[in-house]
């Protein structure tokens, strides 16, 4: 398993970095928290990103896709997630078109891929029914009446759900609430009679909706892979999604490590640059051997989705218990160093925190995730 960049992917890289840098501005978020209607992200940064080709990276040419890989993807979620850049890539590409491209039929694939890879589709993942990540109690129901699909229930923390227009749902159609076997996934328009969105803001100024589903009918088609058997579809989506969610973590803590580190470069006290003072000097150490066992563990989790591995799950979860670990600390370590002055509003360092706190949440916590590899392993 190759373990650096290929030339093409430091082009990639670069070419990234440099439409962040012209484009892309941490402040940006400011406005968007206080934006109570509306798209949850920027639509001309999202045209942007279409345009150069971003959203195709994982999908087949056959469906308008690039044909490359979560390798060369992950290298666009860690540049976009240095400066904290708000766009749909996780939800409507990894989660939503991952579902579709894992277990559509030739038919779903054809009609919705090729809008999701040029952007003018959004979907997501509705699977989320606690307040924390346990993706196998599913309360919500599908019943076949009639060869229709009845589906009725509540879905939470659905990232970008207000501004989909498909959503990737899953539903119990047979088995107890906590059940592995007995889920089932539907692809269902948002404009559906009986399906209700409630717009949410996290605290890190993205959106996220609650769904509410009465009696909502959807085709025998909309199925994705078998009735009662969709577990191993949603175990291998949210993998692949835990992991691309840990390449943008990543790009996050390399950027508050390197905004810290320059501040305490400058920062004077006592006469002297506080990076001088040893006990800092230790903590940045500390700090940088964090971040670099972190690399290590996304870029071998990446090209494991690259390379079909048998242990995708369990790499899964230790690349997400790792980049929520990691990016707790990056969020604290940078307010604390920056002193009082980091909790200010017009400090960026803030929202460096808010995201780690965010992203460490969602789809696991490190504790899940470690639990989980313990489990895997028979431990």
């Amino acid at each position: 398993m190759q373990m650096i960049l290929t030339e093409e992917q430091e082009l990639l890289r670069d070419s990234v970095a440099s439409f962040a840098q012209d484009k892309c501005d941490v402040g940006q978020l400011r406005a968007l928290r206080n934006q109570m209607t509306g798209p949850g992200f920027d639509e001309a940064l999202w045209k942007d990103a279409a345009e150069l080709g971003w959203l195709g990276i994982p999908f087949s040419e056959d469906y308008g896709g690039l044909g490359l890989g979560y390798a060369e993807l992950g290298i666009v979620l860690e540049e976009l997630g240095k400066k904290l850049v708000n766009l749909p890539i996780l939800s409507s590409i990894v989660m939503g078109g991952g579902a579709i491209a894992r277990g559509g039929t030739e038919a779903l694939k054809t009609a919705l891929l090729p809008g999701i890879c040029d952007g003018s589709v959004l979907s997501t993942l509705a699977y989320q029914e606690t307040n924390r990540h346990n993706p196998y109690f599913v309360e919500t129901s599908a019943e076949m009446i009639d060869d229709t699909w009845v589906l009725s229930g509540r879905k939470v923390l659905v990232l970008d759900g207000t501004d989909a227009d498909h959503i990737v749902l899953l539903a119990r159609s047979s088995n107890g609430a906590t059940d592995r076997d007995g889920l089932s996934l539907f692809v269902v328009p948002c404009d559906a009679n009986g399906l209700v969105r409630k717009r949410n803001i996290l605290l890190d100024s993205r959106v996220a909706a609650t769904i509410e589903l009465d009696n909502v009918k959807v085709g025998a088609t909309t199925l994705l892979g078998r009735a009662d058997e969709a577990a191993d579809i949603v175990d291998l989506v949210l993998a692949q999604s835990a992991i691309a969610l840990s390449a943008e973590m990543l790009g996050g803590i390399q950027q508050a490590f390197d905004t810290t580190l320059e501040y305490l470069k400058l920062r004077e006290q006592f006469g002297a640059k506080i990076g001088s003072f040893q006990a800092l000097k230790h903590r940045a150490a500390r700090w940088f051997c964090e971040l670099e066992l972190t690399r290590s563990i996304v870029m071998k989790a990446l090209r494991a989705i690259d390379e079909g591995s048998d242990d995708l799950v369990q790499l899964a979860s230790v690349c997400k218990a790792r980049a929520s670990s990691a990016f707790h600390q990056s969020g604290k370590e940078g307010i604390q160093m920056h002193g009082g002055i980091g909790v200010t509003d017009e400090m960026d360092i803030g929202f460096f925190f808010k995201r780690a706190r965010v992203t460490e949440m969602l789809l696991g916590d490190a504790g899940f995730h470690r639990n989980a590899y313990a489990a895997l392993s028979a431990y």
